[in-house]
């Protein structure tokens, strides 16, 4: 593909002409030693290439003088690359997979009277560990809005879901027909509560299966790069063309990715992708 294609830039023709039609990462750099713009696909010429063309990333493009790549075996290993890269180098430009210090999900408590959801966070639950957890979100009031809204597409009880309080009439919901009357008996509470239980599995929160680390393992030809994973939270890789493992810093008993389990989940649960168990140390 001509360099001409792409006039009104000032990155180096070397660094075009070196773009390989493989997965992996790829930066782009401007003046200074922090990355612009870091991305990942399974063909880097191709995608970076489409950066140059698009209209509403001029301002990245002019200000780019280099683009950089990492190849990797497979689409797993670039995307948890570009994850890791993004948050430790936090480019100008990447709006998406910034580090988030707390998470939150919903989990359902048993008394006497039903079900009752609580939002519960990363600080006090063990995410990825702990079963019966719903959602992922990045603030109690994310995911209280998620329950207000299951509760309109779902006809629960805002008061029994602890949204709003109600009164021996019932809640609002019930005025308005949006509560089929939970709230004062006009319908069965298990009714209600499997209604939320059903509006809720979809998003249940997939414990990790296995009992510590295992390597993801992805090919290509001869390559080989095993992806250490615990608890959905990426380690590290260890690459056979590198010789070596890079392992990244010490993680405590309850850290939980955000990206990585998204990144894994799937593939992992559908058992799309080769899984090795790490043995002890």
């Amino acid at each position: 593909m001509a360099d001409a294609n792409f006039a009104g830039h000032q990155i180096a023709p070397d660094c075009l002409a070196a773009l390989p039609r493989t997965p992996g990462v790829y930066i782009f750099k401007g003046e200074g030693t922090l990355p612009l713009y870091i991305g990942k696909s399974v063909d880097i010429r191709s995608r970076v290439m489409s950066h140059l063309r698009a209209p509403d990333e001029a301002s990245m493009v002019v200000q780019t003088r280099r683009i950089d790549f990492v190849e990797t075996a497979g689409e797993i290993g670039a995307l948890l690359l570009e994850s890791r890269m993004i948050k430790e180098q936090n480019p100008l430009f990447n709006q998406r997979l910034r580090r988030l210090r707390t998470l939150c999900a919903i989990r359902l408590s048993a008394t006497d009277q039903g079900s009752v959801p609580e939002v519960v966070d990363s600080k006090s639950v063990n995410l990825g560990a702990t079963p019966g957890l719903y959602g992922l979100f990045s603030s109690s009031h994310t995911a209280k809005e998620k329950l207000k809204a299951l509760a309109q597409q779902h006809l629960l009880c805002m008061a029994l879901l602890g949204l709003e309080k109600t009164s021996t009439r019932g809640c609002f919901g019930l005025q308005i027909k949006t509560c089929l009357g939970a709230c004062v008996g006009k319908e069965d509470r298990s009714t209600h509560d499997q209604r939320l239980l059903s509006a809720l599995v979809d998003s249940q929160v997939e414990v990790w299966p296995y009992a510590g680390a295992v390597d993801v393992v992805e090919t290509s030809a001869d390559w080989v790069q095993r992806h250490r994973v615990n608890n959905w939270c990426y380690l590290g890789t260890q690459c056979s063309r590198a010789g070596q493992t890079t392992l990244l810093k010490a993680l405590k008993p309850h850290d939980f990715d955000l990206d990585s389990y998204k990144i894994l989940v799937k593939p992992i649960m559908l058992q799309t992708v080769q899984v090795e168990a790490v043995d002890a140390p």
